[in-house]
């Protein structure tokens, strides 16, 4: 008997073998931990790139290929669309009022970030631009950090090429894994070639500012070139913003195409998990610093060597903000953070199925300025419910979409215009609830929240709503459930 199971463990021995040194390599098949390269553009609508849609002759091609390699999620969420706030959902996997970002300010003491637990695991770690929007709170200790103004201001390719190659050589040096998050500043404005950033081009005494140095732009997009979106009139001055806007579109792609390209000649792509992704919609009205479709929705592309299908798409599932911290970890192989709200959508990226993945909530708190103006939206692929606290129809909405040319054209033209002006009435007092068909109305023109017709669907979605805030502890609980009559 005992020959025998010696003769039984000599035969299943060289499997047991295999299998542990598969285990060693990771589930992707590749030797040692997986490197995290993250790359985010700051104000970019989903919709702005080729492979989603765009009709801009020749605006994203280094991201376009980016998709073709890896997986392009069609419905794409960021948690709140603010820069600062929803980086710290990035990295803490927590809605903003459960982390304490709620706009410009810190993350409460003692929350866990990712950027911690890849330091903890032995990461070298690295940022590029965005710094103080990157989990604003304790000065963590990046192993590489290149301010916005060492890179162009954020917005030049041949600089990220430059700082990034210089990472991925260190990484390699040091014999560690990586984890670089590289943001692009653009298309947040000043737009190229606006007036905003030729005023920042010159030096300024009087207001001891000094010149910017903002990189030179070849062959500008036309106002005739650029369609304007649907939720927005088409108006001269804001064909002249789209142009702009656009302009730092194809110059944000160059600055990914940098990167890729510098991490392809440290020969380390086949080893290294690549996101990429917007931090919320245009900054123009509403889009960004809102609740709307175009707000929160955003390109995001996974690259997982040896799981994700090159040139898949998932048309099916919902992802979030707050799964991004929860999905990296899982994938590297590491603990997840205490108190996430998200969760790992690694499944996903190997054309498995995952439940409830039908719908998600979105937030919004405050603008840069500190005024309070909550907002909840819970979004299925059609549907969008949006429940507005702060609209008593005397308070006026002020953020920076407002900024530029566009809302000032539109203002300009409301006096002429009674549909005009509507959007403007709208977009400054809004109401306390906006119901939308976004398969039908993707701009959110036609607001069905008191068609008869949609009774049920509203009180649904205002149960689905009041149970998400209770289960998240939201402090805009007690006001909504009074709004609602509970």
């Amino acid at each position: 008997m005992q020959k025998n199971r010696s003769i039984l463990l000599w035969a299943i021995l060289p499997g047991i073998l295999l299998l542990f040194c598969a285990g060693l390599q990771g589930a992707e098949g590749k030797k040692g931990p997986l490197n995290f390269l993250l790359i985010t553009v700051d104000d970019m609508n989903w919709d702005s790139i080729g492979v989603n849609g765009s009709k801009v002759a020749g605006v994203s091609p280094n991201i376009d290929r980016l998709a073709s390699q890896g997986l392009l999620f069609n419905h794409a969420h960021v948690t709140i669309a603010v820069c600062m706030p929803t980086r710290a959902v990035w990295m803490t996997g927590r809605y903003p009022h459960r982390s304490g970002a709620l706009g410009f300010q810190k993350i409460n003491p003692g929350v866990p970030t990712l950027l911690e637990a890849l330091k903890k695991a032995g990461y070298h770690t690295g940022i590029l631009a965005k710094v103080p929007h990157v989990v604003p709170s304790r000065g963590e200790n990046w192993d590489l950090v290149v301010q916005a103004r060492e890179l162009g201001v954020g917005r030049d390719p041949a600089l990220y090429a430059e700082h990034s190659g210089k990472f991925f050589s260190a990484a390699k040096a040091a014999g560690k894994p990586f984890f670089l998050m590289a943001n692009s500043q653009d298309p947040h404005r000043p737009f190229a070639k606006s007036r905003q950033e030729t005023a920042r081009k010159k030096a300024n005494p009087n207001r001891k500012r000094k010149a910017s140095n903002f990189p030179e732009v070849k062959n500008p997009y036309k106002p005739g070139d650029i369609p304007v979106p649907g939720f927005l009139p088409p108006l001269e001055k804001i064909k002249t913003e789209m142009a702009q806007y656009y302009t730092s579109v194809r110059r944000a792609d160059r600055i990914t195409g940098a990167v890729l390209e510098e991490l392809d000649k440290a020969k380390l792509a086949d080893n290294t998990l690549v996101m990429f992704l917007s931090d919320h919609g245009m900054p123009l009205p509403f889009a960004k610093t809102n609740c709307y479709y175009h707000s929160t929705r955003t390109p995001w592309i996974v690259r997982l060597p040896g799981v994700t299908k090159p040139g898949s798409v998932d048309r099916k599932n919902m992802v979030s903000g707050i799964d991004l911290a929860p999905t990296v970890l899982d994938i590297l192989g590491l603990k997840p953070l205490e108190g996430m709200d998200g969760r790992s959508f690694r499944p996903l990226l190997g054309g498995k199925e995952q439940s409830g993945r039908d719908r998600i909530f979105t937030h919004f708190h405050r603008t840069a300025g500190r005024r309070d103006y909550p907002m909840r939206s819970l979004l299925t692929r059609r549907w969008g419910y949006i429940y507005n606290g702060w609209a008593d129809g005397k308070l006026v909405f002020k953020n920076e979409s407002q900024n530029g040319l566009t809302m000032a054209a539109m203002k300009a033209a409301a006096a002429d215009n009674s549909s005009i002006a509507g959007r403007v009435k709208l977009f400054l007092y809004r109401v306390p609830e906006e119901l939308y068909d976004y398969e039908k109305d993707p701009d959110a023109l036609n607001n069905l929240i008191g068609d008869p017709a949609h009774k049920e669907r509203v009180a649904d979605f205002r149960r689905q709503l009041a149970e998400h805030m209770k289960g998240t502890s939201d402090p805009q609980l007690a006001p909504f459930n009074k709004f609602i009559g509970n």
